[in-house]
Parts: structure tokens; C-alpha cells; sequence
């Protein structure tokens, strides 16, 4: 699939283009900042983007009035086309985040629940108690997302409501032409739901991408061939700020064995999991690493271990940011794309990711551990790869068993490797053997 060789760049919307939090009812047309972050998008040759929310909500963008307008903040449906179509011309893919599991108390059919009660048509897409009563003094309780009655709980069960969302799907698919779906919270989306997705998506495109929010769990529950075709690798992304953070590689790459590992009993093998050092949800990394030093490193790991990388926006240069009441601390307001020697690094490791198959596959095997130096391997027919890492602030020298020239793809230098390998500090190397 077109995902395996790609870097996605993750942009929250409402955030990025400087929208207030709460929906104003007033238009304007912020989407169009996009234009702005165009060239050095093509520069850093990111390959798709992950819009967030982008539809007509109360606030964050995942209270959803209105899946077919565009959010008056951001602007109208013939700006969201003109930036999509200017992406796709310069090669670069889209997919939408799909907030399939709820919606607002605006949206249509609960406004209809609300005004007509047991007489709604649209009773049954919800889970409504009319024997109880809520803190908005509805007279009816209703099922919601994690205790937050802003947002309703669709009945995925109801047919009715199956079909309203595949049209919705089939309006943004023949509107705007995306590429693909992020599907919020997909761990508490009914299976056969999302077997009715997938068949329906990919019967329009076959190589229509499919990615599932997914926190913990065995991940082989959603990603099959059944359902999504990649989820978010939450395993890994704690598994890399907190080796980082205690100095103790072990965890990180135990986790990379355990999903990806040769034996038969490693979880994920041939399987391109969604992988991140942060998103719109966490910290940011820059804020996450207590050693700034290691941010290059960290994204050295990022795009080099099995799996599709994602940058979220802003974080290619080191911007920080903790969580908050709202997480607006996370989603700042950003109206170019800066560059600095973080993106430089970054965008070097994109080049390589593109031109070396090795890190298309999840052909993984650990070489070389310790707390705070790692080799691992990843490889494909055509190519071997060792990433080689090194936190410490001290030169490190493995013993191999390897004794060849060998040329650092980061550097461009050939290498004379004579059973040791020596890692400058604080450091990363990708040999290419």
C-alpha cells in the first residue's frame, strides 16, 4: 500500500489556523493559511496530510453538528476543495479525521430527539433513557463518550445510522477526493461497523487508507483484514519518550521484538502500525524529553523502526507544549512552517525513508543493547539497515560480528568496520551494510 513508503504530517485545523475555541457562528476563510505552509511542506517531502476535525462543531472539532460543512471558522467547502486540490497537484495525499463514534448535541438528528422526544424518527441512533434526565435538564439521559454528555453516543447497531455515515464517507470521498480516514476513538467503534467501512471504502478505492485511534490492547483486533488497515502505536510512542527520558533503551526495544520481532509469537510482524513521538492529544516532545539533545535522536527512531511516521505540526522545529484545561497549549496557532537545523535532520531522515526499502517492511531484529546505546536491523530483500543510536554524552563502541565497509546514510561517509562499532555521543548513525 502507498502508506508503507509515506510520511504523514499531522495538522489539528481549528488550532493551527488561529480559530477561537468556542464556534463564533462567524465565517472566515483560516483554512487558507494552508497556503502558506505548502513549500516547505513539499521542501520537508511529506507525503500526506492528517487533517483533524474540520467539520461544523461547538468547539474542538469532535462534537460534530455538521459532517458536510465545513467549520465557519475555517472557512466553506469550496476553500477545504481548493487546498485539497492544490495538495493533490503537488503530490501530497489527505485523509480526514472521522469522529464516527459521537457527535454534538447540535447535530440534526439528537436536536430532533430533543424537540420530539419518543415521537423522534431519530430515537434509536442514539441510546436514550426517557425514564431519566441529564445535566442539561433534557428530561432523557442518553449514553456519551467517557462521561461527557457534549458528546452523544451514535447507535453504530442501527442501520440507519451505518448508512447516514457511509454517505458521509461517500460525500467527502467524491467532494474532496481524500485519500483516506483517521477514525477517532476506534477502539470503542462497533466491529461490524467498521467491517461495513472497510468493505464499503474500499470497493470505491481499494487503496484507500483506513487508520484507527487505538490506545492499548492487542492491536490485531482492529488492524485485519476485516477492518483498518493501521492503528495508532501507542505502545511505542510511550515506550520511546520514557526510554529516552530513564536512559533505558531495553524498554523501547522490547517493545519494537514484541510487535515486530522474527518469532512467531511477536504480535505485529508484516504489519505497518501508525507511529509518533506526539500528537494533538500529548505533550509535546519537546516539552516530553528532558534531554533537548536527544530530539534528534528520538526522530531518528521515529522514522526508522516498522511502521507509517506522522510529524505533528510544529514539532519538526522543536516547539513545545504541555496539556492544559482545553489542550489549546497543544494545538497552537501557527501561520507558516518554520526551519531550523531539527528540521533539517528530520527532513534528511524523510530522503532516506523514501529511497531505502529496508524501512518499508517490519523485517526487524535487535543487533546491540544497553541502557543507553542500541543497534537494530531492519531489512528487505534488496538492502540491510543498522540504526545506531547513542544517548550518552561519552563515545560507545559495540562489538559486532560484521567486518566490511559500510556507508551512514545520515553523513554520506563509508565506514571501515572491523568487529567494533563506535557511536559518537549523543548520536545516531543508519548503516547501510
Amino acid at each position: 500500500m502507498w502508506t508503507n513508503q509515506s510520511v504523514f504530517y499531522q495538522i489539528y485545523p481549528l488550532g493551527a489556523f488561529g480559530c477561537p475555541f468556542e464556534n463564533d457562528g462567524q465565517q472566515n476563510h483560516r483554512l487558507l493559511t494552508m497556503n502558506n505552509y505548502l513549500e516547505d511542506l513539499k521542501r520537508l517531502e511529506i507525503d500526506c496530510i492528517l487533517f483533524n476535525p474540520l467539520f461544523q462543531s461547538h468547539t474542538h472539532g469532535y462534537d460534530t453538528m455538521d459532517y458536510k460543512q465545513v467549520d465557519v471558522r475555517l472557512g466553506t467547502n469550496e476553500d477545504l476543495a481548493l487546498v485539497i486540490d492544490k495538495l493533490h497537484q503537488n503530490g501530497i495525499k489527505v485523509i480526514f479525521d472521522a469522529v464516527f463514534n459521537h457527535v454534538g448535541r447540535g447535530f440534526f438528528a439528537f436536536q430532533d430527539v430533543i424537540e420530539h422526544r419518543e415521537n423522534s424518527s431519530y430515537k434509536d441512533w442514539f441510546y436514550i433513557n426517557f425514564w431519566d434526565n441529564n445535566n442539561y435538564d433534557d428530561h432523557f439521559s442518553y449514553q456519551n463518550w467517557e462521561g461527557n454528555n457534549n458528546l452523544v453516543k451514535l447507535n453504530l447497531q442501527n442501520r440507519e445510522v451505518v448508512d447516514y455515515l457511509l454517505s458521509v464517507v461517500d460525500f467527502w470521498k467524491d467532494q474532496f477526493h481524500i485519500d483516506g480516514l483517521r477514525l477517532d476513538v476506534a477502539y470503542c467503534l462497533d466491529r461490524e461497523f467498521l467491517k461495513s467501512l472497510r468493505s464499503h471504502c474500499k470497493i470505491k478505492d481499494p487503496e484507500f487508507f483506513l487508520l484507527g485511534e487505538t490506545l492499548h490492547g492487542d492491536y490485531n483486533q482492529w488492524v485485519n483484514d476485516e477492518m483498518l488497515d493501521s492503528c495508532t502505536n501507542y505502545e511505542c510512542y510511550k515506550g520511546l519518550y520514557s526510554s529516552f527520558n530513564s536512559l533505558n533503551l531495553f524498554e523501547i526495544l522490547h517493545s519494537f521484538h514484541r510487535q515486530f520481532g522474527k518469532e512467531s509469537w511477536c504480535l505485529y510482524r508484516g504489519k505497518q502500525l501508525f507511529s509518533f513521538v506526539d500528537n494533538h492529544d500529548v505533550e509535546r516532545i519537546a516539552s516530553r524529553l528532558q534531554d533537548p539533545k536527544h530530539l534528534p535522536l528520538i526522530y531518528t527512531m521515529l522514522m526508522t523502526m516498522p511502521g507509517i511516521p506522522c510529524i505533528y505540526y510544529g514539532s519538526e522545529w522543536g516547539i513545545e507544549g504541555k496539556k492544559n484545561w482545553n489542550d489549546t497549549e497543544l494545538r497552537p496557532a501557527i501561520d507558516h512552517l518554520l526551519w531550523n537545523p531539527l528540521t533539517d535532520h528530520i527532513h534528511k531522515l524523510i530522503q532516506i525513508k523514501h529511497q531505502h526499502s529496508a524501512l518499508w517492511s517490519c523485517d526487524y531484529q535487535q543487533i546491540a543493547l544497553t541502557n543507553k546505546q542500541c543497534i537494530y536491523q531492519m531489512k528487505s530483500e534488496e538492502e540491510t539497515l543498522w540504526i545506531c543510536i547513542n544517548l550518552d554524552h561519552e563515545i560507545f563502541a559495540f562489538d559486532v560480528s560484521l567486518c566490511q565497509e559500510v556507508k551512514d546514510l545520515l553523513t554520506g561517509t563509508s565506514l571501515s568496520i572491523d568487529h567494533s562499532i563506535q557511536i559518537e555521543p549523543v548520536s545516531s548513525m543508519i548503516l547501510q551494510l
